[in-house]
């Protein structure tokens, strides 16, 4: 029996999960080649070979759609081993930070950030807020007590505004300052400012 042509073109239609990635990952190409300004839902839909119904559905506004690849498409810390010494978890969590901000997706959330308007900002603040800033205080948290454990930081260093300083450091220079942190500029954070807040 052969297929009609309506059965054939149905059956290479994609739906659900595998539609949905074809569009964050459509929208995130869009990102990084005509960034937030310039990016349109009708590009998106094109790029992912859709019609833009399939875009509304799920996403109201381009905003929803920009806020949902940023959230997907960050990726996550991770846990940091124990290495015995504080000074070496620290800068390996600043790495991983760095390194995170220098994927597609982060790279397209500083841009975001630079390009779009007062509303929207804040919107992506709460994406970089719950996608990088909090989940690295909280593992700053657990460095700290881990150190406090094992001696090597001070039993006084649990202090919240002690963990937000790494991200916010790092935030800071990659929003206001739109530099990139050098291995020896983490160092230098890590010397300079965390271990003497650390230190026994």
């Amino acid at each position: 029996m052969v297929a009609s042509p309506w059965s054939v073109a149905s059956s290479g239609r994609r739906r659900g999960p595998e539609l949905e990635r074809a569009i964050l990952d459509a929208a995130l190409e869009q990102l990084g080649t005509v960034g937030w300004n310039a990016l349109t839902m009708e590009g998106v839909a094109a790029g992912a070979h859709t019609g833009k119904a399939a875009l509304y559905r799920r996403w109201p506004s381009k905003a929803d759609l920009v806020a949902e690849v940023l959230r997907t498409r960050l990726p996550p810390i991770g846990e940091i081993p124990d290495s015995g010494s504080i000074r070496e978890e620290l800068y390996e969590l600043c790495a991983r930070m760095r390194a995170a901000m220098d994927t597609r997706a982060g790279q397209a959330l500083r841009a975001v950030l630079h390009e779009c308007d007062h509303a929207d900002a804040d919107r992506f603040r709460e994406v970089i807020w719950d996608g990088l800033h909090e989940p690295a205080r909280r593992l700053i948290e657990e460095l700290i007590e881990r150190g406090i454990r094992r001696g090597d930081v001070r039993s006084d260093a649990d202090s919240p505004l002690v963990s937000d300083v790494i991200p916010a450091m790092l935030m800071y220079r990659a929003k206001v300052c739109g530099s990139e942190w050098r291995d020896a500029e983490i160092a230098e954070l890590i010397d300079q400012v965390m271990m003497p807040l650390l230190r026994p």
